[in-house]
């Protein structure tokens, strides 16, 4: 063995996970918004997610951007632990996929693989052409870099330091320490498998000691996931704990079984992949997995009940009673949730805006200090929301997002500001109901019964344009253009009426102004609403406008 064969050895090693680190991310990218509305709707009972997970997960080629997801998913409140549990199951079983994959000898037709990706990538100006074509090309990239370190090893097999290592390899237990370390570095339990399977088939490993390591791999790909949840909620932690608990059981129980039955098991395995060797490591990943989820099952109830053990406590509030819900700067981000995470968090600081412009317009007609400050309150929260939603997505829009996710980054910065001028309508009407009490001013029975009737209009529109914005429906869409003509009549008809009074000595100047400025207000409310409503209706155009410059 000499340099240059170490070189091939790593050079190899670099493309097959380049590769695979490719054809994830453009699987995630090009399927991950519509899988993750999947693994929203589905996952309500625990084998219907378990099934999702394993389709999830087969289908990304990632069990930990699945498991981080269901972190991230958990730390946002969308789904429970129990719920997770299931998810966190199916992706277990479902990341065997790429060692299946990868036990089928396609060496030899990696090159078209790759012409064909290059060709998508480099010549299609369709995105989506574009991230299918970087999963062919990952595709193409890994089979190489597979076929290079195959050619590197076989000199392996002539240099007695390889095989002096190899050789401590066949303590079970050194084989599992190994498969953990190499996995926890790599970040992937699939291209750890991918490297005991292509050294198998190449006689460097014996086939006996591959299900230790392969039980390695398994608790080497929880870190993940553990570390995506350092800067989560409790809950986020107790999700990843639950991935971490059933590898760590699961392995203990089929290392029991291994170490009772290991020559009859491993027979069988050879038997039934027919003598190919890689075929039959891939096979054994997959039959642990499966073994592992049906022992653990029925218990995962326990399981949950530990991790509160393990991380007890609740949440407690941010500095100053604000927090975030459901996005964090610490919180886990993955770029199949990044977006949903933000239009929840969005919704939430919507809420607290109209609310508080419903209090804002009960103190102006009906002034009070203890609620003057509470308007002042809630504005400083959403002062508050509007800096760490901003700052967020400014982080986001840094990620590879998939495409639906990326075309919307945009229309979410115009509305979080839509929301924040809102909430500084509702503390202008404060300021007036404060000036109201300072210069005793009042304003008069019809200029209040007035103003009412306009901010009930107003939000109507806000909570049709919200539930527009959230759900991406185009239900209200009529009543909102509606209700905008409506509202704009609305305004010119008080301001015709104020003058009319102001003329007639029915109000005093001062309370005139005030009502001039707050029916002015609500006009404007209005425009936002209806700007949030049509803010990620149709972002085609602006992305493609982006791209060109």
């Amino acid at each position: 063995m000499n340099l240059t064969t170490v070189f091939l050895l790593f050079g190899g090693l670099g493309l097959f996970l380049y590769g695979m680190k490719l054809m994830s991310e453009g699987l995630e990218k090009a399927a991950g918004a519509k899988m993750r509305g999947i693994l929203e709707l589905f996952t309500k009972n625990r084998f219907i997610g378990m099934v999702v997970g394993i389709l999830f997960t087969g289908i990304v080629q990632s069990s930990s951007a699945t498991t981080v997801m269901v972190v991230s998913f958990v730390n946002s409140g969308l789904m429970n632990l129990q719920q997770a549990s299931g998810v966190i199951l199916g992706a277990n079983i479902g990341t065997t996929v790429t060692g299946q994959l990868i036990a089928f000898d396609l060496s030899e037709i990696a090159p078209l693989f790759v012409i064909t990706g290059v060709v998508m990538v480099m010549f299609s100006k369709r995105m989506n052409i574009k991230k299918i074509g970087e999963i062919v090309l990952g595709f193409g990239i890994l089979f190489m870099g597979l076929s290079i370190m195959g050619d590197s090893m076989t000199s392996f097999k002539d240099s007695p330091y390889v095989i002096d290592f190899l050789r401590t390899l066949r303590n079970p237990v050194l084989a599992i320490l190994a498969g953990f370390v190499i996995t926890a570095v790599l970040q992937s339990s699939s291209a750890t498998v991918g490297v005991i399977i292509l050294m198998a088939s190449q006689g460097l490993l014996e086939f006996g000691i591959c299900p230790f390591l392969i039980l390695g791999c398994n608790m080497g790909s929880c870190v993940s996931a553990l570390l995506a949840s350092l800067g989560g909620k409790k809950d986020a932690k107790r999700a990843a704990l639950i991935h971490f608990l059933f590898n760590v059981i699961g392995s203990a129980v089929i290392f029991v079984i291994l170490m009772t039955a290991l020559t009859p098991l491993t027979n069988f395995m050879l038997s039934v992949s027919g003598g190919n060797v890689a075929r039959a490591v891939a096979n054994t990943h997959t039959a642990i997995k499966i073994c592992e989820v049906i022992i653990l099952f029925p218990f995962m109830g326990w399981v949950v009940k530990a991790t509160y053990k393990i991380v007890p406590g609740t949440d407690t509030e941010s500095e100053g009673g604000f927090e975030l819900k459901y996005i964090g700067k610490g919180a886990p981000m993955s770029v199949s949730t990044v977006v949903t995470d933000v239009i929840h968090e969005i919704e939430r600081m919507g809420q607290l805006a109209i609310q508080n412009l419903q209090t804002g317009m009960e103190v102006l007609c009906s002034p009070n200090e203890e609620k003057i400050d509470e308007v002042y309150k809630v504005e400083k929260y959403i002062d508050f929301l509007n800096r760490e939603i901003t700052d967020y997505l400014v982080r986001a829009n840094e990620l590879e997002l998939p495409l639906d996710d990326a075309k919307l980054v945009g229309g979410l910065f115009h509305v979080v500001n839509d929301i924040e001028r809102i909430g500084d309508h509702a503390e202008n009407f404060a300021e007036s109901a404060k000036m109201c009490i300072t210069d005793h001013v009042e304003l008069s029975e019809k200029g209040k019964s007035q103003l009412k009737d306009m901010t009930a209009m107003v939000v109507t529109i806000l909570e049709y344009s919200l539930d527009m914005f959230t759900n991406r429906n185009q239900k209200h869409m009529q009543e909102i253009l509606q209700l905008e003509d409506e509202i704009d009549e609305k305004e010119k008809k008080l301001q015709r009426s104020h003058v009319k009074r102001l003329t007639k000595n029915k109000c005093t100047p001062e309370a005139g102004m005030i009502f001039s400025d707050t029916a002015s207000g609500l006009e404007r409310v209005a425009d936002h609403a209806t700007n949030i409503a049509f803010a990620i209706l149709d972002p085609e155009e602006n992305v493609d406008e982006e791209e060109e410059e």
